[in-house]
């Protein structure tokens, strides 16, 4: 309810207030497709992505979620809308107030990003209203990180169910049934994190997701349906597999496309080689694949 109250009123106080020569006073060669664009649009998209992320939060709670076959496609369907729709009316609002060449003055855009809601409510109403604003945009934050944890919590929880994972991950609470130890670790985590800079945390997770996880997962996919189309598939994916492709091409584009992208890739590579050495360490000592026996002789 306070994340709800704090669009609402932003949304609320930007449209009474618009000003569309502001909001839309594009600079010359705005939409010219050369190099400044596309690398603006990767560096853009690079905390778009980040802000719509919660849409597969619903992921993690697939074992708890009743009819996960249609369920979990409507929540995500839907989640995406209502991001894009608040997205794209708070981001044109904001601009009907603020134009965007303040954000583009080197001497206060620093200071301008990091408070734009609160100077946007100080503008309009005071600075009391500034003062407000700017808790509630706490809470905001607050109440995104917390719901994330609760999902997140289930993903080392459900890895050391499975014996893949250390096993305290797997505890859960005596009452309330939840695996306390596996939130309790990922929040103090979360914590750490809160002494970087957000945008070089926000980099950093964006380019290593999409390296690890996305493009793994996009291109497992296509390599399972092709070596294994007998094994049951709950999930379809309509017009297969074009929306898997134009995913791919995306992360590539938003992983690339901008300014100082090598940071994070060698970042993403080294977890890469370190979760291989450990995976192999753990495999060989375990005689599993691609040290199982049975499996090599098989092959």
């Amino acid at each position: 309810m306070g994340v709800v109250a704090a669009i609402v009123w932003v949304i609320y106080a930007g449209l009474t207030n618009f000003d569309a020569a502001k909001a839309f006073d594009f600079p010359p060669g705005a939409f010219t497709l050369d190099q400044r664009f596309f690398l603006g649009g990767g560096a853009a998209l690079l905390k778009t992505v980040y802000d719509y992320w919660g849409y597969y939060n619903v992921n993690f709670f697939a074992g708890e979620v009743k009819d996960p076959q249609k369920t979990i496609p409507r929540a995500i369907i839907l989640s995406i809308s209502l991001v894009a729709a608040i997205y794209i009316v708070m981001n044109i609002a904001i601009l009907g107030v603020i134009p965007w060449r303040e954000f583009a003055d080197l001497a206060s855009s620093d200071a301008l990003r990091q408070h734009m809601i609160s100077t946007l409510m100080e503008r309009l109403y005071g600075t009391t209203a500034g003062t407000i604003a700017t808790v509630l945009i706490m809470w905001t934050a607050f109440a995104s990180v917390f719901s994330l944890l609760l999902g997140y919590s289930r993903v080392p929880f459900a890895a050391a169910e499975d014996g893949n994972y250390f096993k305290v991950f797997a505890k859960l609470h005596e009452k309330n049934r939840f695996p306390y130890v596996s939130l309790l670790i990922m929040a103090a985590a979360a914590g750490l994190f809160c002494f970087f800079r957000l945008a070089d945390i926000i980099a950093a997770m964006v380019v290593i997701r999409i390296l690890i996880q996305f493009l793994a997962q996009i291109i497992g996919l296509l390599i399972l349906r092709r070596t294994r189309p007998d094994i049951p598939r709950p999930f379809k994916m309509w017009l297969y597999p074009v929306p898997a492709i134009v995913a791919l091409a995306g992360f590539l584009y938003v992983m690339f496309m901008r300014n100082g992208f090598q940071t994070q890739i060698i970042y993403a590579a080294a977890l890469i080689v370190a979760g291989l050495i450990i995976y192999f360490i753990r495999a060989y000592r375990r005689k599993e694949y691609p040290f199982d026996p049975v499996v090599t002789n098989e092959a």
